[in-house]
């Protein structure tokens, strides 16, 4: 079983596992707090791969909420595109970026309650953009940490909040930040949400594979 009191080796067998792999896109942008937060917004909903190419176009234009928001509607959704809802998206960016100025002085806010003020962000992004831009202390839960930590039976949720106030409870502080870098690049690679790979991994043993009903 996989449980709070062995965790500390679970993450470090999986630290080893994901060497080879690449960590997830956001990752890439964790020196600057508005590269982390536009791309995590990016992010939302769409592949790694689409998301990495529409960051690169969108910061060759903007690296600022100032220069932004200065470009037309029809530019930010042409540097985006085909990220999932990229209107949308556009329009959001630019309402964020005025947020930004208007309210903090064109600084991304290092609280997550101040960030979950800001229009389209959730409690996903607010934890990353901590984490890793501010290097906080947060949990952020994505679809991958979710289902994982459910899978290893480690909590017993059915959406990915109720799996962020859990994880708050069970898991060392020590592990926080670097969770989600963790068990995303796995999921991605390794414990995909159908038939994942327990014969490749080395967790196999340990893993209850709660809601598994078909591997490889």
């Amino acid at each position: 079983m996989i449980t709070p009191h062995n965790i500390d080796g679970v993450l470090r067998t999986v630290a080893r596992l994901i060497r080879p792999w690449q960590v997830p896109v956001v990752t890439r942008y964790r020196r600057d707090p508005f590269t982390t937060l536009i791309s995590c917004l990016l992010s939302l909903r769409t592949k790694d791969a689409t998301t990495a190419a529409a960051s690169k176009r969108l910061f060759r234009l903007a690296r600022t909420p100032q220069q932004l928001v200065r470009l037309p509607l029809r530019t930010i959704e042409r540097a985006i595109y085909p990220v999932s809802f990229y209107r949308v998206k556009a329009r959001t960016l630019r309402a964020v970026c005025r947020a930004l100025l208007e309210r903090h002085g064109g600084r991304v806010p290092d609280d997550l309650d101040v960030l979950l003020t800001l229009n389209g962000v959730g409690r996903k992004t607010a934890n990353l953009v901590i984490t890793l831009a501010f290097h906080k202390d947060g949990i952020c839960v994505d679809t991958h940490v979710h289902r994982i930590s459910n899978r290893w039976g480690l909590v017993r949720t059915k959406t990915p909040e109720q799996t962020e106030m859990a994880l708050r409870r069970c898991l060392p502080r020590t592990h926080w930040q670097g969770y989600n870098d963790l068990l995303v690049t796995m999921g991605q690679n390794l414990c995909h949400p159908t038939s994942p790979w327990c014969s490749r991994c080395p967790l196999d043993s340990l893993c209850p594979k709660v809601g598994v009903t078909r591997r490889r």
